[in-house]
């Protein structure tokens, strides 16, 4: 039975009669977007909670407010974006009621974030170890080690086999590979307790995708930090992350344990996600597909968001927004059909 309340940063709950603490706890977080005439709601009530030394899956289609969820953690939200309310509790403290000053301490050090595209992360007039550099320089470290030798460890850490070569390179002479091995080791290098990886494996060859995947998961487990995984496709988070939260829309639809979601998912937008990923041994099986798309920011439907591509959809979901309800314990979803 969970003991989390749901507007205080209590770090503990209760599971099976332990007691585990929460890294990060996110509650009825509001992201919208100032446009000409009016705003438009891109995070619609989101919550959760990201325990200690555990690895939280973020899935659903491009546009349905992963991102943008981590970059309000980040306080990083950009305009004409702001966040209109909401809770995100990480150390005891509030991030989004910090002034920008103290956000600057946490941001970097204590949560680090990995962006989607490395090539337009990186700086390219500055050499990579440079960077690596800037970060650890920003928060003041003191390194028993000299910060180059420090910085060349760090890099070989990230599985970089030639670290003195890659500390002096700029960002266009390494491969895409190499180059969010760097973004990672950016993200490592003050030894954060929480790190986002957005989409770390966009633009990637599929075999380097699962070498950058064992890293992040290797480097979760080794440091013992919090993870936040995104990704648009659920076979990746499948062998990595403990406990999955599926968006769409700007809400949370589902959440659940990896197991559970794999073995019994719920909401029909969930089912649909796990029948588009490709199976080996159904090779002569149409691909499936999930009709229409997303829906924008500027014209989400009424009443439950996913009713215009939902097979099950019924007159009352075009009319009300489904609430979140709890079937099993420690599962969640956000549809009629399970009132």
């Amino acid at each position: 039975m969970y003991l989390i309340h749901p507007f205080t940063s209590f770090k503990l709950y209760k599971k099976r009669g332990e007691f585990l603490s929460i890294c990060l706890s996110c509650r009825g977080l509001h992201v919208s977007f100032k446009l000409a005439e009016t705003s438009a709601k891109a995070v619609r009530g989101v919550s959760f909670d990201i325990e200690d030394k555990t690895t939280l899956g973020v899935v659903g289609e491009s546009g349905c407010g992963k991102s943008l969820t981590a970059l309000s953690i980040m306080r990083l939200v950009p305009v004409p974006g702001y966040i209109k309310h909401g809770d995100i509790y990480f150390d005891n403290c509030n991030l989004l009621k910090l002034p920008e000053n103290e956000i600057r301490k946490i941001r970097g050090k204590k949560i680090s974030m990995i962006f989607q595209d490395p090539m337009t992360s990186l700086n390219p007039v500055y050499t990579c170890g440079q960077q690596v550099l800037e970060v650890i320089e920003q928060h003041h470290l003191k390194t028993p080690i000299e910060k180059k030798e420090y910085i060349e460890n760090l890099l070989s850490e990230v599985g970089i086999a030639d670290p003195g070569r890659t500390y002096t390179a700029y960002p266009h002479q390494l491969s895409g590979g190499m180059r969010q091995r760097v973004m990672i080791a950016m993200a490592l290098a003050c030894s954060p307790k929480l790190l986002i990886a957005d989409e770390p494996t966009t633009a990637l060859d599929v075999t380097v995708q699962a070498r950058i995947l064992d890293l992040l998961h290797d480097l979760q487990q080794k440091k013992s930090m919090s993870m936040m995984l995104i990704t648009h496709n659920l076979g990746l988070v499948g062998d990595i992350a403990n406990k999955i939260m599926v968006m769409y829309a700007g809400e949370v639809v589902e959440f659940a344990s990896t197991e559970d979601l794999f073995n019994n998912p719920l909401h029909p937008y969930t089912t649909s996600l796990l029948k588009t990923i490709p199976h080996l041994d159904k090779k002569k099986c149409q691909l499936k597909v999930i009709p229409g798309e997303v829906p924008t920011i500027r014209n989400i439907p009424q009443g439950c968001p996913f009713h215009p591509r939902c097979e099950y959809a019924k007159q009352k979901c075009k009319t009300e927004i489904p609430k979140q309800y709890t079937p099993d314990s420690g599962h969640s979803v956000r549809c009629f059909l399970y009132e």
